[in-house]
């Protein structure tokens, strides 16, 4: 594991961020497929938290292009057992990241992504209202990709520079809705994701002031 942190933290550092600009709520350099599952976010409404969560499908299985379809409304339900039970849901997040680093973009930032469901941050209700929703393609039960941990500490540092007030909210769904949901689970290593993410900015800083 330390190996794997020392990887992460120079690609982190001396990589050139892939993601770096938000433009009209498109994230530069993201794969663009369109989620027809989302709606206009109350008027008024500032982006305050970014949620973290997990996705497989079937569970604990990945690649397939299943979770794309998913979010399109496209998936065969009769392809698996488990499609079955998920069958006729419409979900949607405004980011996936798959096991490879690769980042979609399903929904624009400026629109609300269907990803939190019943949840509150706060004592704030309705997250789907005012959060951006990123999928990290793993289950509770299996680490995660160091790409994975790579591209999402460059989507952060580029959404919390787009969104100031979400630079200190940063939660996983089980914190927003802990009676119903427990991704992104204890194999998300939260302080390795916030060390990166601190390394990552301070790279940018003193490339800034260089």
């Amino acid at each position: 594991m330390a190996s794997i942190q020392i990887k992460l933290l120079i690609r982190v550092t001396m990589q050139h961020a892939r993601f770096a600009q938000v433009q009209e709520g498109v994230l530069v350099g993201a794969t663009q497929i369109a989620s027809p599952n989302f709606n206009a976010r109350p008027a008024g409404t500032d982006i305050q938290l970014i949620v973290i969560h997990n996705i497989s499908l079937p569970p604990s299985q990945f690649g397939g292009g299943y979770i794309q379809q998913f979010f399109q409304n496209q998936l065969d339900w009769s392809l698996h057992p488990y499609f079955q039970i998920i069958e006729g849901m419409q979900v949607s997040a405004h980011l996936l990241i798959l096991r490879t680093g690769e980042v979609i973009q399903f929904v624009n930032f400026n629109e609300r992504s269907w990803h939190a469901g019943r949840s509150s941050y706060l004592a704030q209700k309705e997250c789907n209202d005012y959060s951006i929703g990123i999928e990290l393609e793993g289950s509770d039960d299996l680490p995660f990709e160091p790409e994975q941990y790579q591209s999402l500490v460059e989507v952060v540092s580029t959404l919390q520079q787009a969104y100031p007030k979400i630079q200190n909210h940063l939660a996983g769904h089980s914190d927003i809705a802990p009676k119903r949901k427990t991704d992104p689970g204890e194999y998300f290593d939260w302080p390795l994701f916030r060390n990166l993410l601190a390394q990552h900015k301070l790279a940018e800083k003193t490339s800034i002031d260089l």
